[in-house]
């Protein structure tokens, strides 16, 4: 009965809205509940979380990874829960590469997804612009910035085009994973706050483009998690001691902030910082950007000595 409910933004929903309950609907219904989903990064950290949590909540994943045996394994974990997953190995920083995960997605599932999460990301930091190399520019934006713009420029449109409900009426999304470092700058760490920044900007310019539609935008801005970022990214000794340290002390489990970010998604956020922290440092930015910028170079020369 998808046809008897007006599509967001037109303006026979707009007429209904004035009198509140299907824009309250709108609002309710959960896109993460039995959804098709196509996951980023999928073989470990939040991407792994994000993707087990999505069959959890009923949804059939698709688990892609540059290291296509993470991603089997888990597909694998999902598969033996008594969901449905698949393993697609997918370099994002290849337009290529994420054409040919949308294709394989959409063949698998049988129809085009309803929720997209452009998760995957590597770690860089510990040494100051000028001294990082280009070549670790190069590869932290190619993933990090890259790899979530070629999610978008190939998901959107088919999210967009395959109708303005997905099923049981949800609406369908788009999930990109930044970090707080977007708005943090932290010293040391140019390459990842460059990135990661980028990826807030996108969401947002998504957001505003898809807000007449029945598309949801969500942008995943978390401080320390517990993953395999230190060990398999880019970065000094030194960082990733301190990185250890605070994660142990305030961080959160990335299966934690996988259900805080779904959960958000579901009630149509476009921000989701999951800890307080990050909340913290998102407000005093906003309010006062140049003490807050001067404080961080404070604090990260005292814990450079």
């Amino acid at each position: 009965m998808t046809e008897g409910i007006p599509v967001r933004g037109s303006p026979r929903f707009r007429g209904a809205a004035m009198f509140g309950p299907l824009d309250r609907l709108w609002r309710r219904t959960r896109t993460s509940r039995g959804a098709s989903a196509v996951v980023t990064g999928a073989g470990s950290g939040i991407g792994a979380a994000f993707a087990v949590e999505l069959a959890r909540r009923g949804g059939a994943v698709v688990c892609s990874d540059i290291d296509e045996a993470s991603a089997q394994i888990t597909a694998d974990a999902i598969i033996a829960q008594g969901a449905k997953a698949v393993a697609v190995r997918c370099d994002v920083s290849k337009i290529e590469d994420v054409n040919s995960l949308a294709q394989e997605s959409q063949s698998w599932f049988g129809a085009a997804p309803t929720l997209v999460v452009n998760n995957a990301g590597v770690g860089a930091g510990g040494a100051a612009i000028g001294e990082v190399s280009l070549d670790d520019w190069a590869w932290t934006l190619g993933i990090n910035l890259w790899g979530a713009i070629h999610g978008c420029h190939v998901f959107t449109p088919i999210l967009r085009e395959a109708g303005p409900w997905g099923p049981g009426h949800a609406p369908r999304g788009i999930i990109n994973v930044a970090s707080a470092a977007a708005f943090g700058a932290a010293p040391g760490m140019a390459a990842y706050n460059v990135s990661k920044a980028g990826v807030l900007s996108l969401s947002e310019t998504l957001a505003a483009e898809l807000s007449r539609t029945p598309v949801r935008v969500t942008v995943l801005c978390p401080t320390f998690v517990a993953t395999n970022i230190l060990e398999s990214g880019r970065i000094t000794e030194e960082s990733c001691e301190l990185a250890a340290r605070l994660t142990r002390w305030i961080g959160f489990s990335p299966e934690k902030v996988a259900r805080i970010c779904l959960d958000a998604h579901d009630r149509g956020e476009l921000y989701c910082m999951p800890q307080l922290d990050a909340k913290f440092s998102w407000g005093v930015k906003r309010l006062a950007p140049q003490a807050y910028t001067r404080a961080v170079g404070l604090v990260s020369r005292a814990n450079m000595h």
